[in-house]
């Protein structure tokens, strides 16, 4: 018996020490400082650097909230008619992507990696100017420093980029004087478009060098050839399988028409046959824009070097053709062959990679550089001058290489733009042209990215600091009228993780909203029976209006939503406010157990139970530890949540400099760049 007592204190003192060892360090429980050490002989303690403490080590700045984004108030100036913005959050990093083999310029097969270009892809808002001012509030990561400002004047480009030194941004369109219209062809209007093997497509005004980016491409490309009459850009990818790609200039949509199998660089559009001409080496094909098939195809004969170049059709239906040894005419020879006359001379400086004819039926080429010059030639003569670039005297530069040119013609007299649903915007104008009560979106975080917004759910006790209890991707979207007034709003949103082991919901308050402005609330998933609702779909008993989006987060994990708003009169961008607006989550179906972000007001059925049992860590209710860590955090991109058990700052490198600094340093923190992540503490 005395030998079964002692194997019990045994067990029972090893199972207290095992319990012990598994109690994370915290604040609630201190290591008190070490007694009867000699101070003399005493080691002084060793500076741990920022980068290897704890998460709950950090000393985080008082008024640190944890924000990833900032706030700008943007106003713009013009007074023209007929004009729509396009703003963007701006970067002009070239991300790389995958391993790939590529036909280069050369029609050389090359091992490279997929590149993108991250120019466009961050579009915030767009709008006309109502009254000649065009206002609108919204948020940006913080890491970005410019807006891009796209400005379309029927189907005219311009562009600003504007440096962003404040939270108020107020630019003005100054109409650029200088430029005089064509004298030979008074109602047309020429612009270069351009692609390169980036994946950018900008164009370019060939009386000024004035620039402007129209959209990132699905894959970068060689080629460029414009439907004139359909106001379509077509682009062959410069990677297999070669998908023939198309660009609708009036929707600003890109959509693949088929994969041609093949690579090269050169490619026009022939307005007498409705036909594609694709040329590499020395051989040339049509192709049908419908459908990407190959129809019919002849051997070139003549040419002196057959990598590089382009085609172009002039207005006579002429086939020109460049290659890295010059310009030549295609004369149709016999036997399913075009003879190849040389124009140029030998001794060109330069390797053109493109060409294209505008209005005048001058032709410009480009060069094959990393910041290529725009050059115009004599079909005639051979003869030529560098128009713009680093080797001409304009003191105009691109710093991008042209890989591709071809030429849209706007006609001021024949240029038809209607406005179908007479709302006072014309329909290449209006995201809505069907709809007269819509006319424009404003997105958060942009158009195509989603945000994050992660929880811990111990509240108000210290929790593990993963982020992964319930996290949330979002998406706002603001319908505006054309007055630049909201109203709708769209919300989508998909719960990308649900470590909690609780049955969670999720809100979202409007501040500045009363429930009487909304006339409806359509998506949500209200299962549980706790929440009540409105019968404008609201939560019921609320002072200001409080959208539920759904009560039970193990029922949503991996369920892409839309929840729409409707409301009953349009109201200013300004008094919807910022998203994504006070998000909460009520934490195992308890009503009034909400967790909001830093410093966030709970909503009027909120409670602040000081009297918890245990350790509160957030007596004074403002959901941030007396350390300052929080229990939820709003990031404006894509968030990977660790794993369990994972601290934050263990998955993502730069979190402590981050929060350290109060935000200054390392702000983009959460990104996927090199070094940034710990993939293996990261979920799959």
């Amino acid at each position: 018996m005395k030998l079964s007592q002692n194997i019990l204190l045994a067990l029972v003192v090893l199972f207290i020490g095992t319990l012990s060892s598994c109690v994370k360090d915290s604040l609630d429980e201190p290591v008190p400082p070490s007694t009867g050490s000699d101070p003399d002989t005493e080691t002084p303690p060793v500076e741990v650097p920022v980068e290897e403490l704890e998460i709950t080590e950090l000393k985080i700045p008082t008024s640190f909230d944890f924000n990833t984004e900032k706030e700008i108030n943007l106003t713009i100036n013009d007074n023209s008619a007929n004009v729509k913005y396009h703003v963007y959050a701006y970067n002009d990093e070239i991300e790389v992507g995958e391993e790939i083999v590529y036909l280069n310029e050369e029609e050389e097969e090359e091992t490279g990696f997929e590149v993108s270009v991250d120019n466009l892809n961050h579009l915030l808002f767009s709008g006309s100017p109502s009254g000649g001012i065009l206002e609108q509030t919204f948020v940006l990561p913080s890491y970005f420093d410019k807006l891009y400002l796209r400005r379309k004047e029927g189907f005219k480009f311009s562009s600003a980029i504007v440096q962003i030194t404040g939270s108020d941004i107020s630019y003005t369109y100054i109409p650029d004087t200088g430029k005089k219209a064509s004298t030979s062809k008074a109602m047309v209007d020429d612009f270069l478009y351009c692609v390169n093997g980036s994946g950018e497509m900008f164009q370019i005004d060939p009386l000024t060098g004035n620039y402007t980016f129209i959209s990132d491409m699905p894959m970068g490309s060689w080629t460029a050839a414009i439907d004139q009459e359909s106001m379509l850009v077509y682009a062959v990818g410069r990677s297999n399988p070669y998908p023939l790609m198309k660009y609708d200039m009036s929707a600003d949509t890109w959509t693949t028409v088929g994969n041609l199998g093949m690579g090269g660089p050169r490619l026009d559009y022939n307005k007498n046959d409705g036909l594609l001409y694709f040329s590499t080496g020395n051989r040339l094909y049509t192709v049908d824009p419908q459908n990407a098939n190959v129809l019919s195809n002849w051997d070139i004969v003549g040419l002196h070097k057959k990598n590089g170049g382009d085609l172009a059709f002039a207005a006579d239906g002429t086939i020109f053709l460049c290659s890295f040894s010059g310009l030549y005419r295609l004369d149709a020879g016999g036997s399913g062959t075009y003879n190849a006359v040389r124009i140029s001379g030998e001794d060109l400086p330069f390797s053109p990679t493109s060409m294209t004819f505008d209005s005048n039926n001058e032709l410009w080429l480009a060069d094959n550089r990393g910041d290529s010059n725009l050059i115009v030639m004599d079909t005639q003569t051979g003869g030529w001058e560098y128009r713009y670039g680093p080797n001409s005297n304009s003191g105009v530069t691109f710093g991008r290489t042209i890989n591709d040119l071809t030429t849209f013609r706007v006609f001021d007299e024949v240029t038809v733009d209607p406005d179908t649903d007479g709302d006072g915007i014309t329909d290449s104008n209006d995201d809505f042209p069907d709809d007269a009560e819509k006319a424009f979106e404003q997105f958060t975080p942009s158009k195509y990215g989603w945000g994050t917004v992660a929880f811990e759910d111990l509240w108000p006790y210290m929790g593990d600091y993963d982020f992964n209890d319930t996290a949330i991707n979002y998406r706002f979207v603001a319908i505006l009228n054309a007055d630049n007034m909201v109203v709708q709003l769209d919300i989508h949103f998909e719960v990308t993780s649900d470590g909690a082991g609780l049955a969670n919901a999720f809100g979202i308050e409007f501040e500045s909203i009363p429930p009487s402005l909304i006339a409806s609330v359509t998506g949500t998933v209200l299962t549980e029976g706790f929440i009540n609702t409105a019968p404008n779909g609201l939560e019921q008993g609320q002072d200001r209006a409080v959208v539920i989006l759904f009560d039970n987060n193990e029922t949503m994990l991996n369920v892409p939503t839309l929840v729409t708003m409707e409301f009953a009169t349009p109201i200013t961008t300004n008094q919807l406010g910022i998203a994504p607006f006070n998000p909460f989550l009520i934490v195992n179906k308890e009503r009034g157990r909400e967790i909001h972000l830093p410093n966030r007001f709970r909503t009027s059925l909120g409670v602040n139970d000081t009297e918890v049992g245990g350790v509160n860590q957030d007596i004074d209710g403002n959901f941030k530890t007396d350390s300052g860590l929080p229990w939820a955090i709003n990031i404006v991109h894509n968030f990977k949540p660790p794993k369990e058990h994972i601290p934050v700052n263990q998955a993502y490198n730069f979190f402590n400099q981050w929060a350290t600094s109060g935000g200054t340093l390392y702000q983009d923190w959460y990104k996927d760049s090199t070094g940034y992540r710990n993939e293996a503490q990261l979920q799959d």
